[in-house]
């Protein structure tokens, strides 16, 4: 695990100097080793730069940048299972000097091409320098567990794990673009390929980017994508096969992830997710697995009691940490030197903490991220299928035609209600298009198109981003496995991944997704609707998978979401930060808002009126990233 930078530059002026910088800006991504090498040729000036966290052969021999033959390596992840590559490389004749899956990435990408990609087990971003055909390569893992950003004006490509790498290069220009912008006031985050500045990019998961140096062209290639599977034809099984089938891939993909040189732990929320994976880790081991909660004050909340009990179950030596406002508003400032994008997740403080409680103990923590969106576990699929359902196409069209001339600001008694100006947009919205991807696009949304032009004062660009891609998945196999595979592409992989992989490499802590496996995600994408979510319940086959280690009654109860209480905290403890950030002054120096109906809102709020915290939340974080990254350089 580390953080990876570097350039192309092909006016030759970038320096070693410079690399170091850049590198250098990614130090809490690996504070165990460092590597910094620029190669220059007859076209371009090519610098690697890597800080490495040592979690496989910890010796010397896995320093980066790594060569062979006439080969470069940059590696950020990890390869699980590098050990049965190796053997094969080796039965073909390949010899090794280290431990470590960089040199089976450099001998298999020797032997295989790019065709090395197929057989990683494992999260990764790669940079490969190959010289007899004048290329760099860059290379995501399938889900996007690693990032990968880069900057590309035709003069000067930079790439990095982080944009903060890419913020030291002088070639960088931070030049907003105010359609992100709008994406991001929509859903909390900017969906791929799209960030925050112009010319600036996050390469596809699943995907690789080809850069040739004679003629200067960039070509991104796929070599994997969830929709594929979703849209092979079903699998016919029992539920008792599907049961155990799904049980040994998770136990597979499971303890591939606890493959390390260093001590390795587990998030346990008490969800059904963390839980199958402390339970099918920790039945059959002599040692105690180390799991690590967080819990809150204010119970409604709270899951660590629950996840307390599932630890005392499973026999895990387990902490727990309950957080005050006053330590989520120490996390608070440090939010956008950790998101070095504007980012407003709203569980991104106990995230952050409870990888720093983790990294006290280990340098590995297993996380559950996926278990949502591959077993069908929101309700906002349940309510995309209802709401575009249970009326005829017929009288939703006309539902919705008649709530567009109607303001529903002047609508008496519901007007009151919490939040239900946005929820009379998204039905309307719902029931013009009358499709359930559409739906989930819609209800994923804060705040609506409408409402974010009102923010921003003006008109945007419609970024296409997959929530629009619902026609390239099949119709045949249920309504359900289209949401998920829309949702994999999205939240999943700009929003959940972002969070977990900037909170633990902010404190050096290496952060896992056993639930991520392609080849669990594969599996269920192959399976019907049905097992996702039967007769109204849930994840419907996780939990069959969990009850088999952990009994039903300690599992069964309402679901709670793992969020910081920030609507209580910042009606006390965090009014002030509110207030400062979201004065006129403060939205007015951006220079992309419209102060008013933000400052409305922020007052409707802090007078107690019913209003969706969660707005002001990302404007908040725009506007702490803004001031971090934009305003002080």
């Amino acid at each position: 695990m580390c953080g990876i930078a570097g350039f192309i530059d092909f006016k030759k002026t970038s320096t070693k100097e410079v690399l170091i910088q850049m590198t250098d800006a990614l130090l809490h991504r690996g504070p165990d080793d460092a590597g910094y090498e620029t190669y220059e040729n007859a076209e371009a000036v090519v610098g690697f730069g890597q800080r490495r966290l040592s979690i496989l052969d910890l010796s010397p021999l896995g320093h980066q940048p790594m060569h062979f033959k006439e080969y470069t390596v940059n590696f950020n992840g990890e390869i699980y299972n590098f050990k049965e590559i190796r053997k094969e490389l080796e039965e073909k004749g390949y010899s090794f000097t280290s431990w470590s899956d960089t040199e089976v990435i450099l001998k298999g990408y020797d032997c295989w091409g790019m065709d090395v990609v197929q057989k990683f087990i494992g999260m990764f971003a790669i940079a490969i320098y190959d010289r007899p055909k004048n290329k760099v390569i860059f290379i995501r893992d399938r889900a996007g567990i690693k990032p990968f950003y880069y900057f590309w004006n035709r003069e000067t490509c930079l790439f990095g794990s982080e944009l903060k790498a890419l913020y030291a290069h002088p070639a960088f220009v931070k030049d907003i673009d105010v359609n992100s912008l709008a994406l991001f006031l929509q859903y909390s985050y900017i969906p791929a390929p799209h960030t925050i500045f112009h010319n600036t990019y996050k390469l596809l998961p699943g995907h690789y980017l080809e850069v040739n140096l004679q003629n200067r062209e960039m070509q991104q290639h796929k070599y994997w994508d969830v929709f594929d599977h979703y849209n092979q034809p079903k699998i016919s099984v029992s539920d008792e096969e599907a049961i155990e089938q799904t049980t040994a891939l998770l136990k597979s993909a499971y303890e591939y992830r606890m493959v390390a040189d260093v001590p390795v732990g587990i998030f346990l929320s008490g969800g059904y997710d963390s839980s199958s994976v402390a339970a099918l880790l920790q039945t059959g081991r002599t040692e105690k697995l180390k799991t690590f909660t967080i819990g809150f004050h204010e119970n409604e909340f709270n899951e660590a009691p629950e996840a307390k009990k599932i630890a005392e179950y499973l026999g895990t030596d387990h902490t727990e940490w309950y957080l005050t406002a006053k330590e989520a508003g120490a996390v608070l400032n440090r939010l956008p030197e950790i998101y070095d994008e504007p980012f407003a997740d709203n569980s991104t403080v106990p995230t952050v903490l409870v990888s720093q409680l983790a990294k006290q103990q280990v340098k590995v923590a297993l996380s559950a991220d996926g278990g949502d969106e591959i077993f069908g576990g929101y309700n906002k699929f349940n309510q995309a299928e209802k709401f575009t359902s249970q009326l005829p196409v017929a009288l939703q069209s006309f539902l919705s035609g008649t709530m567009s001339m109607i303001n529903p600001e002047k609508i008496p008694y519901f007007n009151r209600k919490y939040n239900f100006t946005t929820r009379y947009e998204k039905m309307k919205l719902i029931w013009k298009n009358h499709d359930p991807v559409k739906a989930v696009k819609y209800i994923s949304q804060y705040i609506t198109e409408t409402e974010v032009e009102s923010f921003l004062g003006k008109s945007f660009e419609r970024y296409h981003t997959p929530f629009d891609d619902g026609d390239k998945l099949e119709h045949n196999n249920g309504v359900t496995n289209r949401l998920l595979a829309v949702d994999y592409k999205t939240f999943l992989v700009d929003n959940n991944l972002v969070k977990v992989d900037r909170a633990t490499m902010a404190v050096s802590l290496e952060g896992r997704e056993p639930m991520l496996d392609h080849r669990v995600v594969e599996y269920l994408a192959q399976l019907d609707s049905s097992f996702k979510i039967r007769d109204g319940v849930n994840k419907w086959l996780l939990k069959q998978v969990v009850h088999k280690f952990i009994p039903k009654e300690i599992m069964e109860r309402p679901k709670k979401p793992f969020i910081a209480p920030l609507m209580v905290w910042f009606r006390d403890d965090l009014q002030e930060q509110l207030k400062y950030y979201l004065s006129e002054s403060s939205l007015s120096k951006t220079g992309v808002f419209d102060h008013a109906p933000i400052i409305r809102l922020r007052d409707n709020y802090l007078s107690g009126k019913k209003v969706n915290y969660q707005k002001l939340w990302q404007v908040l974080m725009f506007q702490l990233w803004y001031d971090r990254w934009v305003n002080k350089l």
